[in-house]
This record gives C-alpha cells, structure tokens and sequence, in this order.
C-alpha cells in the first residue's frame, strides 16, 4: 500500500523526538520513556500489550479480520556520554545522551503507529510494534523474545539512522548488513620479580605483547580476502609500580565478522594464539568471550520488498556498505525472516559522537516508509495465504 503521507504529523513527531532527546535514559533504566511510549499510543487509542517487560511497549494495530502479523521494531535507550551539541533540547541529564539516535527511532515508529491506526481497517493483518529497551547493551532483543512478543510473527522490519546519507535516502541490501559484535578479555599469567633482575621472573607484559602482535595475523592469514574480519586490542593494563615486573597481564577488545563461519574460525585461531605464544613464553593465558549479536543478515525477498515499497513513495534507494557496528536486531532475523534498513538523516557526525545530531525532515520519511512496508508485507502474507496465491485475488 502507497500513498502513506505523514506531513500532516511531522511537527507533533518533531515535539516527540526532542521530548525523548530531553530525557534520555540508559539500557534497562527506560522507565520514564516507557512511560511516555505508553501515553503517546494511549492517546492514539492504540491498544498496548502486556508482555510482562520491565522496560519497553508492545502495542499493536490491526487484526480486525485475524491475518498475518508483521513486527516493527525502535530502541529506545541512551549511552552514557555528556552531550556536546549545544541544542536547545539537548540531555538535561548529565552524562547521559542519545548519541545513537534511538530517539529518532522511536518517534518515527509512533508515528508509523498513528500512521497505521487511521487507516486499520484497510490492513490485512496485525502490525505489532517493537518498543525495545537495552539495545546498547544487546540484551534488549533477547528480552522481548523471551517475553513471547515475536510469537507469530512473520515478518519483522526495523532501521538504524546513518547520517552519512542524504535525507530520503534509504540503504537497502539483503545478507549481512550489520557485523557480529564480540568481545574479549585476556588475562596473561607470569611470576613477578624486581624490575632489575627480569631473569628471577616472568614477564606478563612481554608475552602480552608478543600475543597482541600476533593476533593481527589471524585476519591476514586465516581469513579468505573475499570475507572480512576485525580484531581490535582496545585495552592493556599491568603492573602499579615503575620498577616492579607483575605477576599480571590483562588487555581487551573486540572481534567484528559478517559470516558465521569466519567468526568460529576466528575466535578458534585466536584462542589457538594466545594459548602457543604463552607456552612458548613459558606463561599461561586465558580467553574470555563476551558474546555479542550475531550479524544482521537481511532477508532476499523482505529487501526486495522494502525497496519497491521505498520506490513507490518516491524515496532514493542505494545499496549500503555493510556496517562493522554491531546490532542485536540480529537476535530477531534468527527467529523469523526481515529486513533491517538504514535510514538517511544527514548528521553532522557519526553514532556515539558527543556532537551526533541528524535532520528531523527524516522523521515522516521514516514514519510513511515503515507504515507502508508493513501494510505491504501483511497484503503480500495474506495473498500468499489464498488459493492459488496472488494471481488467484487478481482473477477474483
């Protein structure tokens, strides 16, 4: 279905997306904005759904006639950064900010939802909307499957702002458009001694060193040049005096893949690593994971989908290059199929900049280009459901 306009919202969404801006909050801590979502789709006479979430709104529109169902999905929470924009509406809270954009997010799916509600009775289906918390933590997904929200669901849509795309631009690519986002810590244990006679211990920091060095081969030599990989060391820390050798090393950081092959390949090389450069220096290493999302891998169809619907509302469709960032809308496209796309607002920086702001003219683009493809998919679910599919409808 084309033709969804929401020029008639766009202030009310603007009023929305500051609002949000004004008072963000932290993964797990969304309580006011939970708060707010609720009023704001009350107030549409949008019916909301009790999953039993602490943090986060599940509403829903449509259903009148049964029908597929087809998820939405908007973050909803902040990153603790001090906000260094200088807007009017900028945090007033300290040391806390939507440097992400989940703000623009949110509003643009309220305003999906009230797009959807004035026309309900022509849906086919039921739209269920994803207000998501934690997100910045990639727990928050997890928790809405867990809650039973996803149940049913056919189809499920979701975005991420990019700044550097114009606005009314829309990226869309089936397969990995987001990476898997692991993390690790290496803790590397040796014999400390006096600085001034190395030989009576062993030294940590020297096979930390020589095990970071060796890493940046994994990618080089253990990963095809047609596939991808990222192996950041991000943090080291030893020792507390200048003249002693600790007993200690530990440094962190984090592996980006697109494949899922390629990350087991990596993180086993890796271990493989750490573990034969500490023996050859006669001192013992231990790998933690901090498991991330997996990549977002879009569906074919659901892509082709969004952008003949994108297309269709005059928008410009480019296909983007994949992200490194990571993305726990992953967790969604592992339990049904979707399309995760990104949403050009011409900001000034990149996410996670203490200075990240973006063009609010984004917010009834984003808000037409969801309400369409989600009545779009439930018409395309519906038909195929009929006898004969879509070419039956069309005799009838």
């Amino acid at each position: 279905m084309s033709g969804f306009s929401a020029g008639a919202i766009e202030a009310r969404l603007v009023e929305i997306r500051r609002q949000l801006h004004e008072h963000p909050e932290l993964s797990h801590e969304e309580f006011e904005t939970t708060a707010a979502i609720r009023g704001w789709l009350s107030e549409a006479g949008i019916r909301i759904v009790d999953y039993g979430l602490k943090t986060g709104v599940i509403a829903e529109v449509g259903g009148l006639s049964g029908g597929p169902i087809v998820a939405v999905r908007a973050d909803i929470d902040a990153l603790p950064i001090q906000e260094e924009t200088g807007l009017s509406f900028a945090s007033k809270t300290p040391g806390k900010m939507h440097a992400c954009g989940h703000d623009f997010h949110t509003a643009s799916i309220l305003g999906t939802a009230f797009l959807l509600k004035e026309r309900e009775q022509e849906l086919r289906g039921t739209v269920r909307f994803l207000f998501q918390p934690a997100e910045e933590k990639a727990k928050g997904a997890g928790q809405i499957i867990a809650s039973g929200a996803l149940d049913g669901v056919e189809a499920v849509f979701g975005m991420h702002n990019k700044p550097d795309l114009p606005v009314a631009t829309i990226g869309i690519k089936d397969g990995p458009l987001m990476a898997a986002a692991d993390g690790f810590v290496v803790e590397v244990e040796g014999r400390g001694t006096h600085a001034a006679v190395p030989e009576a211990g062993l030294d940590p920091i020297v096979t930390a060193a020589h095990i970071i060095t060796a890493l940046q081969s994994i990618v080089s030599r253990s990963v095809s040049a047609l596939d991808s990989a990222v192996i950041s060391v991000t943090r080291l820390h030893a020792g507390s005096a200048w003249n002693v050798i600790s007993d200690k090393a530990v440094f962190d950081g984090t592996l980006r893949t697109f494949d899922e092959q390629v990350r087991l390949t990596v993180r086993e090389r890796f271990e493989q690593v750490v573990n034969g450069v500490a023996s050859a220096f006669a001192t013992k290493a231990s790998v933690k994971w901090i498991e991330g999302p997996p990549a977002v891998v879009n569906d074919e169809s659901w892509a082709e989908q969004a952008a003949v619907t994108a297309e269709a509302l005059g928008f410009a469709v480019v296909k983007p290059k994949p992200s490194p960032a990571g993305e726990d809308f992953a967790f969604y496209l592992k339990e049904t199929a979707g399309v995760f796309v990104f949403l050009g607002t011409a900001g000034p920086q990149e996410w996670h900049h203490p200075a990240f702001d973006l063009d609010e003219a984004a917010l009834p683009i984003a808000a037409s280009f969801f309400a369409a493809l989600a009545s779009d998919a439930l018409r395309k679910l519906a038909d195929e459901r009929l006898p004969g599919g879509r070419e039956h409808l069309e005799i009838i």
